[in-house]
């Protein structure tokens, strides 16, 4: 089982993660976190990167009841969704929450992760 869904896309940096981040919304998700791989590997290595960033994508209602469902899950949460620069254009990619959740046996969870999996996927296809 692959532990991701991507798609290449034949547009910018820039332009990708605004679509991205579009499609996370209409999917019920928001934005938590923002990580710049490139600039955080200059910053502290000062090692040249291609542009790549990390969204900690969250659809609050899910997270809720996940967190209901198992208390110590929040270690595994928010949803990283990655956008690269690729020779070839940019590369959306985001994590499968079931294959991430594999390892807690908590029927509850299961649910949780399957439905999340479908939004996720219908995010990526969609763009």
């Amino acid at each position: 089982m692959s532990y991701y869904f991507s798609k290449k896309l034949n547009m910018g940096f820039d332009e990708a993660i605004e679509k991205v981040t579009s499609a996370l919304k209409s999917e019920g998700f928001g934005i938590l976190t923002e990580i710049d791989v490139k600039e955080t590997l200059k910053k502290k290595l000062d090692v040249d990167f291609r542009p790549y960033k990390i969204l900690g994508a969250c659809n609050p209602p899910f997270a809720h009841k996940a967190l209901e469902a198992e208390d110590k899950i929040g270690m595994m949460l928010p949803c990283n969704v990655i956008v690269q620069q690729l020779d070839d254009g940019v590369e959306i990619a985001a994590v499968d929450p079931v294959a991430s959740m594999q390892a807690v046996e908590n029927d509850k969870l299961s649910e949780i992760a399957s439905t999340i999996q479908k939004k996720l996927k219908s995010v990526i296809e969609g763009l």
